[in-house]
């Protein structure tokens, strides 16, 4: 169940899910369902909550509605249905077993700061970020830790963040965000975009504005499509993980819980085919909740685009 459906990098997850329950021969059909992203919210509590009634064993949600998904989650959980979030997790943790976390969350700030001040130069400039959505945790998470790291870290000293805005992870309205940036003052030198959707419309809204020179993109971006801005200079830097990985560790992980070969505890251990060997631990960014770390970044240039 990712965020909603046409984001390639869902797709890829899926992809890697696909390729789980093959190796884990699992005679059972891996459904992909999805809301539109006008309906993201409600969407996903709507399939969520229908899930509960179909006999399936586990669930997989990157989630993108908060804790307004929780009353769903807690429902099939009750059921005996493993819940597992990637990608984003249910803030509370109320009703998810384990997330499965792509990269550290704390780590994705010092990632962004680094791009930031690698593009900007020692003497730094002024930011803004352009995010997906206000619910989704994943996003807050990271644009907390960049904004904690710029505000404390003497080194960051000189990036300034001057606006935090949102494109709900659609492109033309991310695309407007990114127009309506460059249109208020002060006058901005960088556009960070921690969102696959958000970081491909900004760099198009500048090259189309022919803006690339004066105002860089950076963010997080599937390579395939963000090689062409790196290529004309719009974003010289980029950063991602591997969606097909993910979705992939998502699988083994809910397939785990589901059989009864995992328990959802601190300290329990369990091997993930090709990925190896992974740890079920106490997640630092949330009280009560238990991450799996899959890891690592890749930080993109034009240098390094996978071909």
């Amino acid at each position: 169940l990712p965020k909603f459906l046409g984001i390639a990098v869902f797709d890829q997850a899926h992809q890697g899910a696909e390729e789980a329950a093959k190796e884990l021969q699992n005679p059972a059909k891996l459904q992909f369902l999805g809301p539109t992203p006008e309906n993201s919210v409600a969407g996903q509590i709507e399939i969520v909550t229908n899930a509960a009634t179909q006999g399936v064993n586990a669930i997989m949600i990157s989630n993108n509605s908060g804790d307004q998904i929780v009353p769903a989650a807690k429902a099939a959980h009750d059921k005996g249905i493993k819940v597992v979030t990637w990608d984003s997790p249910i803030p509370s943790a109320e009703g998810e077993d384990v997330f499965v976390a792509q990269v550290d969350f704390t780590e994705t700030g010092k990632v962004m700061a680094d791009m930031a001040l690698n593009i900007l130069g020692a003497d730094g400039g002024k930011l803004a970020i352009l995010s997906a959505s206000p619910d989704a945790a994943n996003q807050n998470a990271w644009n907390k830790a960049f904004q904690d790291i710029l505000k404390n870290d003497p080194k960051y000293a000189k990036l300034q963040i001057v606006d935090l805005v949102y494109g709900d992870d659609q492109s033309e309205k991310s695309y407007n965000q990114a127009l309506a940036l460059v249109d208020k003052p002060p006058a901005l030198q960088l556009i960070m975009a921690p969102t696959s959707v958000g970081i491909v419309a900004a760099a198009k809204a500048m090259q189309d504005e022919k803006l690339c020179d004066k105002i860089k993109v950076s963010g997080l971006g599937d390579p395939t499509e963000m090689g062409g801005y790196a290529k004309n200079g719009c974003a010289p830097q980029f950063a991602l993980w591997s969606f097909v990985d993910l979705g992939y560790l998502a699988y083994y992980t809910a397939y785990a819980l589901a059989t009864g070969s995992l328990k959802a505890e601190e300290g329990a251990e369990f091997k993930a085919g090709r990925l190896g060997d992974y740890k079920i631990t106490k997640d630092p960014t949330r009280e009560k909740g238990l991450r799996i770390l899959m890891g690592p970044f890749s930080v993109y240039t034009k240098d390094n685009l996978p071909q």
